[in-house]
């Protein structure tokens, strides 16, 4: 990946690699289930203690084979009995279905050993599986290992197996070194299964995507753009218009209900949820915020916000953590407001910062209004009540309360609070200096434009009609 991240902690549609795979095997409803970690150890453990606390970490302290990898898992645990699931951390299309129809085989046939396999254009980099006359799986091959007509063979391993837990421990003690990387291979647990007479079987997936792994940057690209059109082709089969699903990104932890349009350009992120009727974008990128139903988001970058019913965001509007716009709320153009509440049917329709306050019911704020919450030391809230008027190009510097039905004049600096149905004016008288554009812009073409309005406004015959 030539990163500073562990590969399994790099992201597909809004979910780590590992992430991926952990939510495939929970699916099965394991009694253990744990993660093998070597390689940026201490990262992915932290990882997987947040996302996954059930979940359970083995050190492979050397990266000797899958064996290796397998054995060291099994020494974490206690004696196994049934079946064990062997996966990788880095197939983020796996499902958890898929691994049930492998497991649900496994235990129907009876068998020692069943690998999930698939059939692919290029096999390049794969182990082989080769089967007898019959059908039967008789040994996987890696490509390493392979020769030309084994190497011609297209169905691969995927490297993800149901054992059996007494053929699974009884195999990975008689397993040898003997091979082109001088590596602990697990499948030669399947070769000598084979040897002692045992069954081993195979389930075929039709869907190759699903057995796909990711060792680049490419391929990463490549999962997220298949990933990506699977989640939005179940989201429009449930009901959601997509107007272009090939610009519409959506994370797997995204959920939307019947109904929501996503326009152009739009990206859903984390635990977004978007309810029945609301519209999003075009151009716009949801992160962890609620929209409430028939609500309109418009050219909109949201992170951590609530948009409550029928409530009207955008063009260009910036919600940052902590904002909470209640119903039928207005938030326009060019309008930032972060750890705020704007009140039910309540306006912020332009031009305007709006920090650490809570804004009443019917409440407007005119354009280019501040609300000047920092004080270069500490954070300080504002109230405004319900169905205040705030004039434009106004500061209210907190902490400052304006009481319900009260107005503050344009242009002014608010620094102490109203009572009910008060007016607040907080600016300089307004002072016109004669003749100043004539005394200090002489022969400016203002001074002209000037000279030419006196004339025409001045010295005409005051009898006539203009």
């Amino acid at each position: 990946m030539k990163s500073s991240i562990p590969k399994v902690l790099h992201e597909v549609a809004g979910r780590s690699l590992v992430g991926h795979a952990v939510a495939a095997a929970q699916e099965l409803k394991p009694d253990h289930l744990t993660v093998v970690i070597g390689h940026g150890r201490d990262l992915v453990a932290a990882h997987l203690t947040e996302t996954a606390p059930g979940v359970t970490t083995a050190v492979q302290e050397q990266q000797l084979g899958t064996g290796h990898a397998v054995g060291v898992a099994l020494e974490q645990l206690p004696e196994l009995d049934g079946v064990v699931v062997v996966t990788y951390g880095d197939v983020p299309l796996l499902t958890g279905d898929t691994l049930h129809a492998l497991a649900d085989r496994h235990v129907a046939d009876g068998n020692a050993v069943t690998v999930l396999t698939a059939e692919v254009a290029d096999p390049t980099g794969y182990g082989r599986i080769v089967r007898e006359a019959d059908g039967a799986v008789r040994a996987i091959v890696e490509h390493k290992d392979a020769d030309a007509q084994t190497r011609a063979i297209k169905e691969i391993n995927s490297g993800i197996y149901a054992f059996d837990a007494a053929v699974l421990r009884d195999g990975l003690s008689r397993i040898t070194t003997q091979n082109a990387q001088g590596e602990l291979y697990l499948t030669d647990v399947l070769g000598l299964a084979r040897q002692d007479g045992r069954r081993v079987g195979a389930v075929v997936t039709d869907d190759p995507w699903q057995t796909e792994g990711v060792n680049d940057r490419v391929q990463l690209a490549a999962m997220n753009r298949e990933l990506n059109r699977r989640v939005a082709e179940k989201w429009m089969r449930s009901g959601v218009t997509m107007i272009d699903p090939a610009t519409t990104f959506i994370d797997v932890t995204v959920v939307l209900e019947r109904d929501v349009v996503l326009r152009p350009g739009v990206q859903l992120r984390g635990a977004t949820e978007v309810a029945a009727g609301a519209e999003v974008g075009p151009d716009s990128t949801l992160i962890d915020t609620v929209v409430g139903p028939g609500a309109s988001v418009v050219r909109t970058h949201a992170d951590g916000a609530q948009i409550g019913e029928g409530a009207t965001i955008g063009p260009f509007t910036y919600l940052r953590p902590g904002t909470v716009l209640e119903a039928k709320s207005k938030a326009g153009a060019y309008v930032e407001i972060k750890k705020s509440t704007v009140g039910a049917g309540a306006k912020v329709p332009h031009l305007t910062y709006v920090g650490d306050a809570t804004i009443g019911e019917g409440a407007n704020i005119g354009a280019g209004t501040i609300f000047a919450n920092y004080d270069g030391v500490d954070k300080h809230p504002t109230t405004v009540g319900k169905h205040v008027f705030v004039g434009s190009d106004s500061v209210l510097v907190a902490p400052v309360e304006l009481a319900d039905g009260s107005y503050v004049a344009a242009g002014s600096t608010v620094v102490s609070g109203t009572e009910p149905g008060e007016l607040a004016v907080a600016r300089g008288r307004q002072r016109n200096i004669a003749g100043w554009v004539a005394r200090k812009r002489p022969g400016s073409k203002t001074a002209a434009a000037a000279e030419a309005a006196a004339s025409d406004t001045g010295d005409g015959d005051k009898g006539e009609q203009p």
